[in-house]
């Protein structure tokens, strides 16, 4: 991938606060919720319940799709990424632990806690498979196109 696409689609991520995200439901229907998230380089980390439906929904099937959208004030100011990837529950401690002083890093408020108990909580990581680009800056409707096998270089 051009580096240069590679640093817009970060700097997408890095200045994103939330997401839209669409898992399976068991009868085959998407569920899209929002949450936030945190993220390192192109690997994008959320959590949620681990009761959750969300969760539930990412057990049975890893496939997910999402939406990060930046704030704007004018149509040609817009900017964001949608992207399907594959969500995985993390289980490594030393991840764990990684991933929340991203969250930390990023949303220094929750420093008094996730508001959920440990074992109550489960971390995904969602690795990209391809990414859209939205950037209405270089024209309306703009988009640059990334598929899996440009995500490596």
């Amino acid at each position: 991938m051009d580096q240069n696409l590679r640093h817009q689609i970060i700097d997408v991520l890095q200045l994103g606060k939330d997401l839209s995200l669409a898992a399976l439901r068991e009868d085959g229907f998407p569920q899209v919720t929002t949450v936030s998230y945190a993220s390192d380089g192109l690997a994008i980390y959320f959590g949620c319940s681990a009761q959750s439906q969300k969760a539930r929904n990412l057990a049975r099937d890893q496939r997910v799709s999402l939406t990060v959208d930046l704030p704007y004030e004018r149509w040609d100011d817009i900017r964001g990424l949608s992207l399907g990837g594959l969500a995985a529950r993390l289980s490594d401690p030393d991840q764990i632990l990684q991933v929340g002083r991203l969250f930390l890093d990023k949303f220094p408020a929750l420093r008094g806690g996730f508001g959920l108990g440990e074992e109550e909580t489960a971390l995904f990581c969602v690795t990209p498979l391809v990414i859209a680009l939205l950037d209405y800056r270089k024209g309306f409707g703009h988009v640059d196109l990334v598929e899996a096998g440009e995500l490596e270089t």
